[in-house]
């Protein structure tokens, strides 16, 4: 641990021994989940060394960047959109949310039924353990569930630079209009925030580079239908991940460089597991760091996952933003429609997730579909059983797995996949 990193921390205000301490656990759960893995392909040596320099290298870029006037801008939520952000000329980075942290401290704040992920930003911030979240110049939360919409207004006491942004919840005229209203008002505020106004051509070359990253993960996500599987699930949901974190100019060379890898292992026959292993199409919730639980037991337990329809995924990524238009609004309706064709459980009606669930469970030869809830997401929660019944009626396996990221079920959940897998192997 450099003292340049040490004194950047407590520059930040973090707490130097909870941070420690956390960092701790990641990197013992990194190589225990992610380093103990076989045949991983060369070029995840990339994205193993983002993650060890997760709060190091990368928060002092960020803060370099700061130092040159551009402004960091932290995100809960795929809905807040990257190409407005770079356009004037700011950065935005996903914010911590993936693990419990200072949970007797959160109850104070929170009733202790409230879902994981939102217990968990508030545990970031409480325990003050994040160092996005301390060194970003504005935090965008959005009200999508019922419970974020309650807990932004306290995390506002918490936090003196949070922006709230409204979401449609229906997929309506009107639903459109409010989310292209709101994407007006986020570019107001971001405007002010950077000093910088966004022009036609920013915001034409912010959507080439955030459709470049998209690009390279379909890329991924494609390579990811052979049999052997040239990659595991683990490593291409790390991928995921890293992207939210990475520059995204990096970040898309380096997954292509990784795909070329993916291309040659695939034309060589070599996969991470034997071929017809059973394959398995993880669906529901987000996963963000360090939430490596289910897909860690799934492939320790006899298959692979072979895609992620989840924000943490194809969902947050799926469509690219139409960059033809030749005025800024026409550009503003592009990034509208882009957002608004997202899936999230917070939409009625939401047949269209319904379909892109039975479309990837096709496109990448699943043989079973595990969708995950975490507690007391009651959005996810209430879909999983109509997408439980609509696989079933296709002859597809479905297993609702209901968690939390605590460790304490692991051997429940291991024991119910395991019988999963069997189930698909026949």
């Amino acid at each position: 641990m450099s003292n340049e990193y040490i004194s950047m921390w407590k520059d930040l205000g973090l707490n130097l021994e909870s941070h420690d301490a956390l960092l701790s656990v990641l990197g013992n759960a990194y190589t225990d989940i992610y380093l103990a893995q076989k045949d991983r392909p060369e070029g995840m040596g990339y994205f193993d060394f983002v993650m060890s320099e997760v709060h190091g290298l990368r928060i002092k870029e960020l803060l370099d960047e700061k130092k040159q006037g551009r402004k960091i801008i932290g995100s809960y939520c795929v809905f807040v959109p990257e190409e407005i952000v770079l356009a004037a000329n700011a950065t935005l980075v996903g914010l911590c949310s993936g693990a419990d942290f200072a949970m007797e401290e959160v109850e104070k704040y929170l009733p202790r039924n409230t879902c994981a992920l939102i217990k968990s930003a508030f545990g970031f911030k409480l325990g003050q353990v994040c160092p996005y979240l301390e060194g970003a110049d504005m935090v965008v939360g959005e009200n999508t569930c019922d419970g974020k919409k309650k807990a932004y207004e306290t995390l506002g006491s918490l936090i003196d630079n949070l922006y709230v942004m409204d979401l449609p919840q229906m997929k309506s005229v009107n639903g459109r209009e409010l989310l292209r209203s709101e994407y007006d008002r986020f570019k107001t505020a971001v405007e002010k925030l950077t000093g910088v106004a966004i022009t036609f051509d920013s915001l034409k070359t912010a959507i080439q580079t955030v459709n470049a990253k998209r690009s390279a993960l379909h890329r991924l996500y494609t390579l990811r239908n052979n049999d052997p599987a040239p990659i595991s699930g683990l490593d291409a949901l790390l991928a995921n991940q890293v992207s939210f974190y990475d520059n995204p100019v990096r970040f898309t060379q380096s997954l292509h460089k990784i795909c070329d890898e993916l291309e040659t292992r695939i034309e060589e026959k070599k996969g991470v597991m034997q071929e017809k292993t059973p394959r398995i199409l993880l669906s529901g919730c987000p996963m963000a760091v360090p939430n490596w639980k289910l897909p860690w037991i799934v492939e320790t337990s006899g298959a692979v996952i072979v895609g992620e329809e989840s924000c943490v995924g194809e969902r947050g990524t799926r469509n690219l933003t139409d960059d033809s238009g030749d005025t800024i609004d026409a550009l503003m309706d592009a990034v509208t429609d882009r957002y608004f064709q997202v899936d999230c459980a917070i939409f009625t009606p939401n047949s269209d997730r319904l379909e892109n669930i039975m479309q990837m469970a096709q496109a990448y030869n699943a043989d079973g579909v595990i969708h995950y809830g975490l507690q007391f997401c009651q959005p996810y929660l209430m879909e999983s059983i109509p997408v439980e019944k609509m696989l079933e009626d296709k002859d597809i396996p479905c297993l609702r797995i209901e968690t939390d990221y605590g460790m304490e079920d692991a051997g429940q959940l291991k024991t119910r996949v395991e019988a999963f897998i069997e189930l698909l192997k026949g």
